[in-house]
């Protein structure tokens, strides 16, 4: 069985998620076995296993940080928001159920088994297990029906290290509160141990100001709680690492001020809810590329681009946008001759009707769509999951996109997250939905032991300066990416680039500069010895110094 070591947080957005996946890429690298694990996510961005099972997107880029491929195991237990008091529970990647707040606190002993399960699964196959908790232990009210913080900690035997972020105020009175709440037993585990006694110590995430100022306070904790703080991590702005519970406060704004005279403008339009955001990211790497997600007409009106992105609540999503005035901007702009892109969600807005005979996703049962492409969408109640490779079929909107660039593309990889069936004017992608036939092929290169899953299928449809697929990660391939945006460029009269960004070559160097700012910042070492891991320290690069000793 695997050694474990836990990452807890003072609240949600503290910086538990990028904190594990810095682990697992430093554990890595020291040539451990390690694999990331959280039993229970709630997310709308979600990742598609070569198992065809559905995790949240962070645990996908946890495990694209330790090397290895994501599995169900990694994440068993997935909630997926699909309106203010309702959610869609997942279990061990297939939908379980749709459900209010109370009811998902009755499923608690069938999410504990699959939960235990796959840990143990998980357990048996690596040296060191990297365990995510999610919001706050110490939420005394749900203690009892929790499964995702200390009683993962207990099952595990995982000392936990706590993190607090300190741009949020009040990091001390977290730390000294949640030591102190724990303090009480739960009621389910005899009275040996507290909850209070995994943690073990604290880490100060997003510091900005003079550390001797910060110091003392420091010090203080120390001597109350009687546990170390092993690190101080400093604000970086935005890593540009994959994110998932919400798109960060600074991809909403300009990083710089020359975002603002980009040649190439796209605008993801805001939905309330949106899912898998991180289709997007690639973006981020490209120069001429300023990407913004608004609402605002202005933006709509200024774009060179607009896509429509998934939603886990398509209707009620395009209520919105009609309700507000924001399909007719679209429309506005969609007629003046910008382009525009529907993925998913999206992709069902743009078509003329939307069914939901079995009230999947509301009470009504048609809905009129924006009508820019000649496509109806029937919602039901099975869900399609598959990672996928697709081929272009002949269409006058992808030969002028290739004619724009000197990059050649085909095998596009990408994955389906979809509930419901399209049909009308259909044939933008031939679709091979593939499936792992190797079931140790997670301890492989990634992607590998995958192969076609019966038939080709035909996606996606395009009219005029419009189109739309259910392929989520088509922007991960270079070629189209850059094919697109020297369309775009020559459309505005620039020339366009003759260099392609490889995106899987920028991320891979995004994780590696954040494991280096963690492994200054906080001290490995002293989670190596809690772990009894001690002999993988003679390993760490020149230079890096175990800043702490044992109370």
């Amino acid at each position: 069985m695997a050694k474990a070591i836990m990452i807890q947080g003072t609240g949600s957005g503290v910086g538990k998620r990028v904190i594990v996946a810095g682990l697992c890429r430093i554990f890595r690298d020291l040539g451990i076995k390690v694999a990331p694990f959280k039993s229970q996510n709630m997310a709308l961005n979600s990742f598609i296993t070569i198992d065809g099972g559905e995790i949240g997107r962070a645990q996908a880029f946890q495990a694209e940080a330790a090397g290895i491929e994501p599995s169900n195991d990694m994440n068993p237990v997935l909630l997926k928001a699909a309106s203010e008091s309702g959610c869609q529970v997942i279990i061990n990647g297939k939908i379980y159920a749709n459900m209010n707040a109370a009811e998902c606190i009755d499923i608690k002993a069938k999410a504990w088994e699959a939960v235990t399960a796959a840990y143990d699964r998980l357990s048996n196959q690596y040296d060191l297990i990297v365990i995510e908790g999610a919001g706050s232990p110490a939420e005394i009210n749900l203690r009892k029906e929790e499964i995702v913080n200390m009683k993962v900690a207990r099952y595990a035997d995982a000392p936990v290290i706590l993190v607090g972020n300190i741009d949020k105020g009040g990091v001390f009175a977290s730390f000294y509160g949640t030591v102190e709440l724990l303090k009480d037993p739960a009621g389910e585990h005899d009275d040996t141990y507290s909850d209070a006694d995994f943690i073990k110590a604290f880490i100060v995430n997003k510091f900005r100001g003079d550390r001797d100022i910060l110091r003392p306070g420091l010090r203080m904790i120390e001597k109350k709680t009687g546990k170390l703080v092993i690190g101080t991590i400093d604000y970086t702005g935005d890593l540009g690492l994959h994110e998932e519970d919400a798109i960060p406060e600074e991809r909403l704004i300009p990083r710089y001020r020359n975002d603002f005279h980009k040649p190439i403008k796209i605008v993801v339009i805001a939905l309330r809810y949106i899912t898998n955001f991180t289709d997007f990211d690639p973006f981020m790497y490209e120069d001429d590329v300023e990407i913004k997600y608004s609402l605002d007409e202005s933006d709509i009106n200024s774009a060179d681009l607009i896509i429509i992105p998934g939603s886990k609540n398509t209707v009620s999503d395009l209520l919105y946008l009609r309700e507000n005035g924001i399909e007719t901007a679209v429309k506005a702009a969609v007629k003046n001759g910008t382009s525009l892109l529907g993925i998913c969600g999206g992709y069902q807005m743009l078509g003329n009707k939307i069914l939901d005979p079995f009230s999947v996703e509301s009470s009504r049962k048609e809905i009129n769509g924006m009508s820019l492409l000649d496509i109806m969408t029937t919602l039901d109640k099975t869900k399609t999951t598959s990672r996928l490779s697709a081929s272009i079929t002949s269409s006058k909107w992808f030969d002028a996109v290739q004619s724009a660039s000197n990059c050649r593309w085909n095998n596009l990889r990408g994955y389906e997250i979809h509930v419901g069936n399209t049909t009308g004017d259909i044939g933008l992608f031939k679709l091979k939905r593939l499936q792992n036939t190797d079931k140790n092929s997670n301890q492989d290169s990634l992607g590998s032991g995958l192969c076609n899953l019966g038939s080709e299928v035909m996606d996606g449809s395009a009219k005029d300066n419009v189109w739309g697929t259910y392929i989520h990660g088509i922007f991960d391939n270079n070629g189209l990416r850059t094919a697109l945006i020297n369309s775009l460029r020559m459309k505005k009269g620039l020339q366009p680039r003759e260099s392609t960004i490889n995106y899987a070559a920028e991320k891979e160097k995004a994780i590696d500069r954040w494991a280096d700012i963690l492994k200054s910042k906080v001290d490995i070492c002293y989670m190596l010895r809690q772990v009894g891991m001690d002999a993988c320290m003679k390993n760490f690069t020149k230079g890096l110094k175990c800043r702490t000793k044992k109370l």
